[in-house]
């Protein structure tokens, strides 16, 4: 793990999460030493996984919780996980978005990360089922000229669903679902809770499945974003194929089988980190 003396608690969870999940199982006086930090802060961050409930504690240490595909975490503990990935994977996906064009943005934490750097884009139309995605683009707008209720220049256009609102803060069913279909978008950009041959891209939440779907046949283009962890899983329903995505997003976490199976079904494969340093500085 190296030095992690000056991580930020949520960066320190995630890599204690991930070694859990990679080893299955840490030991606490293993990470005090991998981390550098003490007793008492590896087990606080215990404690914080365990509440989150992708850990269990166990006598001296921690192991994995078996995720139940029905299970769905909270935004905030998503929001914890592969902090890295995400944002390597947002500065990968930027560049898909061109200024001017009408994108969709669903729920979840990887384009959560996204959104944060489609600010800088200028005159995107925005359609977002996504309370916190929504904020960000509130958030960077500012006042011109004096005026409270005016924009910065070239400012996205936000458009937010209505809808019941899951643990995950997007906002489904029926009335998000009748917004959607009246819509076409240049390009979508959709996290998901799994990916796999098989599957195709899978969801916990019922509602938010069928609200996928009509994301998926309103674009033009489907861009998803998933770390390598997402690999695999499968969620309790399917949403899309592979053969109804154009291309998927990254990390370098992802195996080189998983990397074959991906290159051979999708139009495009984007490996976040090794494609920023093909480009070079």
């Amino acid at each position: 793990m190296g030095d992690s003396q000056n991580l930020l608690a949520e960066q320190r969870r995630a890599l204690i999460l991930d070694e859990v999940r990679r080893r299955g199982g840490v030991r606490v006086n293993e990470l005090t030493r991998r981390l550098n930090v003490s007793d008492m802060t590896v087990r606080r961050d215990l404690d914080a996984l365990a509440r989150q409930g992708v850990v269990e504690k166990v006598h001296g240490g921690a192991v994995p919780v078996p995720e139940a595909t029905a299970h769905e975490p909270g935004f905030e503990a998503k929001s914890a996980l592969e902090l890295r990935a995400k944002e390597e994977i947002a500065r990968a996906a930027v560049a898909m978005a061109a200024p001017g064009s009408a994108i969709a943005l669903a729920g979840g934490t990887t384009v959560y990360a996204l959104a944060q750097r489609l600010v800088g884009v200028p005159d995107l139309t925005v359609v977002t089922n996504s309370v916190r995605v929504a904020e960000v683009f509130h958030n960077a707008r500012r006042p011109v000229g004096g005026s409270p209720s005016a924009a910065r220049p070239g400012a996205a256009t936000v458009v937010l669903t209505g809808g019941v609102r899951t643990p995950s803060d997007t906002l489904v069913g029926p009335v998000a679902d009748a917004a959607i279909r009246s819509l076409h978008f240049d390009v979508l950009f959709i996290g998901v809770h799994g990916i796999s041959a098989q599957a195709g891209l899978s969801t916990p939440n019922l509602a938010e499945a069928e609200t996928n779907r009509h994301f998926v046949r309103a674009a033009r283009r489907v861009v998803v974003l998933a770390d390598h962890t997402k690999w695999g899983t499968v969620g309790l329903s399917s949403f899309a194929s592979l053969a109804e995505v154009d291309a998927l997003v990254t990390d370098s976490g992802l195996s080189p089988d998983a990397r074959a199976e991906m290159a051979e079904l999708l139009p495009r494969l984007v490996v976040a980190e090794e494609e920023a340093k093909a480009e070079g500085p």
